[in-house]
């Protein structure tokens, strides 16, 4: 072990310093190798050697993220971090979506016991022409989620392949805990959740959260990021049903109008006792 009391301070001082709290091993393995020449003492360490030597003499510890599907995870902790951060962890170049966007942007009260972590899938070709018949045919049965999902003390951390979007609408956000935080900005948050409403609370809560969110977002903002996502199925009558139901002025709606209402559609899937809006010529569930 190290002798040398500057080299065991520099080290702590290191760590103390980066915004980074939450390590993979490999993360530690690369840290010892670019700091081999710099650290006295450690040039001949193995990486379980430093990974040791971080948790018994410094702020280190290790946590674990449990999936009896996947495996276990480990990940090391510096001093603190919330389970936004140990959840970004998970999957690189992730970010926070859907119910813990909401929440992390103050459109409701409700803190979720999931972290939604989206994580996006390749680039993959668009899918061909729209049919109703088509429409019918995958809104029949209820959404698929993913069943990707690891456990962390309390919480649930559930991580979506989202669709390739080259992390359009993604920001650095600072949470309560101080930390920053990659997630899906108002516009992008609100128009995922009216996609997948499940991973959002039901559509009740997102109802809530477009409400939450007026003055703050106007209707351009949302046409804008809804073109850009580049939706084969026409989420923007949903959009536009939600916005109606949350107050917003009729010159928003008509920007949503605008957009066309070629086909039925569906507030979300495998819906049971429904209503039709003629306006938005949307199936939603009964009572709205």
């Amino acid at each position: 072990m190290i002798n040398n009391e500057a080299t065991k301070t520099r080290i702590r001082k290191f760590f103390g310093s980066s915004p980074q709290h939450v390590y993979r091993m490999s993360d530690l393995g690369k840290i010892l190798s670019e700091n081999r020449a710099n650290w006295q003492g450690i040039a001949y360490w193995t990486q379980s050697k430093f990974i040791n030597f971080l948790l018994e003499n410094t702020d280190l510890r290790k946590v674990t993220l449990r999936s009896e599907q996947y495996g276990d995870e480990s990940r090391y902790v510096w001093r603190q971090a919330s389970e936004y951060e140990i959840a970004l962890s998970l999957r690189r170049n992730s970010y926070l979506t859907h119910a813990t966007a909401i929440f992390l942007h103050g459109l409701n009260n409700q803190i979720p016991a999931t972290v939604y972590v989206n994580h996006e899938q390749s680039a993959k070709p668009r899918r061909g022409t729209l049919t109703q018949e088509g429409i019918n045919r995958a809104f029949k049965s209820p959404q698929r989620q993913s069943n990707y999902i690891f456990e962390y003390g309390k919480k649930r951390i559930l991580v979506v392949n989202g669709k390739n979007t080259g992390r359009l609408g993604v920001i650095p956000l600072t949470a309560s805990t101080k930390e920053t935080l990659e997630v899906t900005n108002i516009e992008r948050t609100l128009i995922d959740s009216s996609v997948r409403p499940a991973y959002a609370g039901g559509i009740f809560q997102v109802v809530e959260a477009f409400k939450r969110a007026r003055g703050g977002v106007s209707a351009d903002q949302l046409v804008t990021t809804l073109k850009q996502l580049d939706y084969v199925y026409p989420y923007h009558q949903v959009i536009g049903f939600y916005m109606e139901k949350a107050g917003y002025d009729e010159s928003s709606l008509a920007q949503m109008e605008r957009l066309g209402t070629a086909f039925d559609f569906y507030a979300t899937y495998g819906l049971k006792r429904t209503e039709y809006n003629k306006r938005w010529r949307l199936f939603h569930p009964r009572g709205m």
